[in-house]
Formats: C-alpha cells, sequence, structure tokens
C-alpha cells in the first residue's frame, strides 16, 4: 500500500504521467492506470484520509475482487503500425474505433494507445530527451575520484564527487563527499537544492544501489529514504533504465566535464583538509557555470536564471531531515532491537514486523502504514525505552518485570531452572538486560515437561551454557537424556558488590508469569 499512496501523490500534487508514475514507484504502467482507476471510483484522492489505514485503503480499492486485470483481444500491432505508415490520414483514434467495432469488449482508447507506444518502443527504442523548465535534476557519481592526505599517517584516502545537473540549462552543483553512502547521497541533493534555490518535480539518479535498491528496467525498487526525501520537496522520482544511457545523456556529458574541468585540473594539487578540498571545488564549479558555451549564447548561471529559476518549485521552511528505514519484527516481550537497543511496540503485535524510521533524535514505529510508536533514540547499547501504552494490563505494574518475578516464576518449573534464570541475570551488569533471554526459557517450560527442563537447565550450568538459546539446543537435541558427567553442576559465581545471592530471591512471594 505504501507504493498505492506514492502513487496517488505523484498523480494529485504532482501531476505525473501514468509511465512516470510507474518508473518512480516500480510499477507497469498499465497496473498504475487501473489503480488510478479503482481510486478514482472509491472516490479517493490526495490525501489520502488518515483513518484508512494499509488494509482499510485495500478494502476500498479491491472491495472482493481479485486484483489486476482481465484479459481483453490483443490488436494486430504490426498491422496497426504498417497502417499509420502507410498513410498520413490514418490516426490511432481511427484505428482504435474500428478495433472496438469488432471487439466491444476491447481497451479503452488511452490503453490502446498507451499498448501501441509500449510496441513501438520495443521496434524504434531509440527515445529522445527533451527538457523543460524547471522540471529534471539528473544526478550521479564520476567514476574518477579525487584525494585527501592524513597529514599525521600520509594516508590517502578516496574523495567522491557528487554531481547535480539542472537538464534545461545545464547549471551543475557539485560537492566533494567522503563516501557514497545514503547520508552523503541525501545530504547532496538537500544542499542541492538550496544551491539552486528550488527544488525540480523530477529527480533522475543513475541505478546506484544507494538510490535504487532493486533496479529494473521497467519496475525499480526505490530506497526508502531516498523516497521520503523527495516526497517531502514535493519531487518525484523516476530513475534512468539500466543500460540505457540516452536516458541520461546530460549528467554523463555533465559528469565527463566535471572530470574535465574539477578533477582533472586537481590531480596535482595535494590537500591536507576537507575544508581546503571543498572550497577549491567550489572554486572550480562558479568558473564552470560561468564558462560560455561552445555552441550556444551566454552561460550556463544565464540560462539558469532565465529559464530554470522561475520554474523551480519553493523551498520549505527547513531542509528535510535525514533518517533511516528499517524492518523489525516485535519479540515475546513487544519490543523491537534496533542497532542493539530496544524500542517497545503494541502488545498486540507481537510476532508481526513493522517498519522502523530513525532520525537523529527520535525513533517512529509503524504498522500498515499507521504510526503505532514513538520512542526518544537511544544510544550505546543494550538500552531499553518502553512505552507503558503497549504494555498489556497485567505488565503495566512496574514490579511484573523485575528480574525477583523472573526467578520467581522460574521456581514454578524446578529449583534447577530457578537456578538457570538466576545466573542468567546475574552475567549483566544490570539484570534487566537479561529479562529478554529469561522470558525464553520460560516460554519454553511450556513447551516442554518439567523433567526435561529441569535436566537440561542443570546440563547447561554445568557447562555455563547461559542463555536461552542453548537450553533450547539442547533440549532439542534432546542432550537432557544423556547422562551428566561427574562433576560440580554449579559452577560458583564470583562474589562481587553488583551480583545477587540465592538468598535476596529466596524471601519473596511466588507469582505465575502472564
Amino acid at each position: 500500500m505504501r507504493k498505492v499512496r506514492e502513487a496517488l501523490r505523484l498523480r494529485y500534487t504532482m501531476g505525473l504521467s501514468t509511465r512516470e508514475i510507474g518508473r518512480s514507484v516500480g510499477m507497469g504502467k498499465t497496473t498504475v492506470e487501473e489503480l488510478l482507476r479503482r481510486a478514482e471510483l472509491a472516490g479517493i484522492r490526495w490525501p489520502v484520509p488518515e483513518e484508512l489505514d494499509d488494509v482499510a485503503l485495500e478494502a476500498r480499492l479491491y472491495p472482493g475482487e481479485p486484483r489486476g486485470l482481465p484479459s481483453r483481444p490483443e490488436p494486430d500491432w504490426r498491422a496497426v503500425h504498417l497502417e499509420l505508415r502507410k498513410r498520413k490520414d490514418v490516426t490511432l483514434e481511427l484505428l482504435w474505433l474500428e478495433y472496438r467495432r469488432d471487439h466491444p469488449d476491447g481497451y479503452s482508447y488511452s490503453h490502446f494507445c498507451a499498448r501501441y507506444r509500449a510496441w513501438a518502443e520495443t521496434v524504434d527504442p531509440v527515445m529522445r530527451q527533451t527538457y523543460r523548465a524547471g522540471e529534471k535534476m539528473l544526478v550521479d557519481y564520476p567514476g574518477d575520484t579525487l584525494s585527501l592526505v592524513d597529514p599525521k599517517s600520509g594516508e590517502v584516502a578516496p574523495v567522491y564527487l557528487f554531481v547535480a545537473t539542472l537538464g534545461a540549462s545545464d547549471y551543475t552543483y557539485l560537492e566533494p563527499q567522503r563516501a557514497q553512502d545514503l547520508a552523503a547521497w541525501i545530504g547532496g541533493h538537500v544542499r542541492a537544492f538550496e544551491y539552486f534555490r528550488g527544488v525540480p518535480r523530477i529527480l533522475v539518479p543513475d541505478n546506484a544501489k544507494v538510490a535504487v535498491r532493486r533496479p529494473d528496467r521497467y519496475e525499480p525498487e526505490l530506497n526508502r529514504t531516498y523516497q521520503e526525501m523527495a516526497a517531502y520537496y514535493s519531487a518525484a522520482i523516476v530513475p534512468a533504465r539500466p543500460r540505457r544511457p540516452r536516458d541520461k545523456a546530460r549528467v554523463e556529458q555533465m559528469v565527463q566535464m566535471a572530470e574535465r574541468w574539477v578533477i582533472a585540473p586537481l590531480r596535482h594539487r595535494i590537500f591536507f583538509s576537507f575544508e581546503e578540498l571543498e572550497e577549491a571545488v567550489a572554486e572550480l564549479r562558479e568558473a564552470l557555470n560561468d564558462r560560455p558555451f561552445q555552441k550556444l549564447e551566454g552561460t550556463r548561471r544565464q540560462l539558469y536564471l532565465e529559464m530554470d529559476k522561475p520554474a523551480l518549485q519553493p523551498l520549505p521552511d527547513r531542509p528535510y531531515e535525514f533518517a533511516l528505514w528499517k524492518v523489525a519484527r516485535v519479540g515475546i516481550d513487544y519490543c523491537i532491537e534496533v542497532e542493539g537497543n530496544y524500542y517497545s511496540a503494541p502488545y498486540t503485535l507481537i510476532h508481526q514486523t513493522v517498519d522502523v524510521r530513525m532520525s537523529a533524535a527520535v525513533v517512529e514505529i509503524y504498522h500498515q502504514g499507521r504510526r503505532v510508536g514513538l520512542h526518544p533514540r537511544l544510544f550505546g547499547r543494550g538500552r531499553f525505552h518502553i512505552d507503558p501504552a503497549h504494555q498489556p494490563p497485567a505488565h503495566r505494574a512496574y514490579s511484573e518485570w523485575t528480574p525477583e518475578r523472573m526467578v520467581r516464576w522460574a521456581e514454578g518449573i524446578g529449583s534447577k531452572t530457578a537456578l538457570f534464570v538466576q545466573a542468567i541475570l546475574e552475567q549483566y551488569p544490570h539484570p534487566e538486560l537479561g529479562c529478554r533471554s529469561c522470558l525464553g526459557v520460560l516460554r519454553l517450560g511450556k513447551q516442554y515437561p518439567r523433567e526435561r527442563m529441569e535436566a537440561a537447565a542443570e546440563r547447561a550450568l554445568q557447562a555455563r551454557a547461559l542463555g536461552y538459546r542453548h537450553l533450547r539446543s539442547i533440549l532439542e537435541k534432546g542432550l537432557d537424556r544423556l547422562p551428566l558427567e561427574p562433576e560440580s553442576i554449579r559452577v560458583p559465581v564470583p562474589e562481587h558488590a553488583n551480583v545477587r545471592g540465592a538468598g535476596y530471591y529466596a524471601s519473596k512471594e511466588g507469582d505465575e508469569p502472564c
């Protein structure tokens, strides 16, 4: 449904064609046309009402019908093509009317024209590019790199050149970057918009992994952060087709110009600071934009001021805040793990997959297009942030999650299991960090008999294999049925001020796990 929402946005806010929408969101052209037709019938436009989550939106668009277009009689496209070439007074509309006369249930006129153009492109695949003012910005990295020398170690590190070009005027933004990762890619776009003092309607990247997760000639899959950034600036992303250099000939030309007029002139200079390199690139960038055209009058800057700048979309009040998207699974303790830290989600989503958006300050959790969790971002490892609203009623009392309760719950299985749970808790600086492993142990107690749990815990204690996965492996492989070696079962725990002994838990009342 995320692609469906993006397609609706591109149609009703950007006015893109179905072909451009399909290339941007990764759908076939006919699929986009069918989607827009269903949305029109359902009365759904952009913005999609907030009360429609992904499930409700799908139900409105496909009310009990099989998804996909019905099969219809296919015209003889070769005959259609020859008819158009034979006589100049024969039009597609006339040929469509004759087709519908023979096949009343055939394609509509728009589908007929679209399918003919798709067929004709297989006969003559050359596509001429026309760049309108303020419409497209083409982006890429040259293959050649600059160099930065560490003044202390003398190590030479490569520096990459980010290139963004407005299609109509050739006005170009260049900046050096230390890496070709997603943060640098998004940052380059944001700074290019600031440099151009406006936003184009369409972004045309190459099929680099940082921009396109799965290259495909017809349905490329875009990086979600990149797509979110484009939506923030009211722009669309239409990647160049793989192995089709004519789709982005202008940016390839500008990449060559950047290599000739920026990278090559700096090849003999030694840079010891990134700031010095930035200044040198900026100086050559301005000289390139002020360099007169060879076959046209004026410069890139003059053409930009005359054509592109008046047609660009205005910048938003604040630049886009970089954020990463990840997919996570809600654990049995209704928490997701992101970069070694844990954030709660509604307990009703246990075992389900959610989307996670991470910015510099917050972590947002989405399920079926609706935000279900908001947390401050944690740094370091092993930290928790629990929203009480996400807990089941029985867990909203803090004491339900204390290590003491974990040990008492384990005593309901047996003494060896209780010792095993206690040992898990004692190996952490903060026993609360072992609760996830202990919950897994208690769940195993519901799957296996008490005798097997006790034998497995005894074996794990002897081997100091303290963890849920170790205990599960012993049970799955039947090692608990084998005799133990005649050694001390429990390895003594070293005394330490932060380690609680067994007597700490002995006086607490018993309880049952939720």
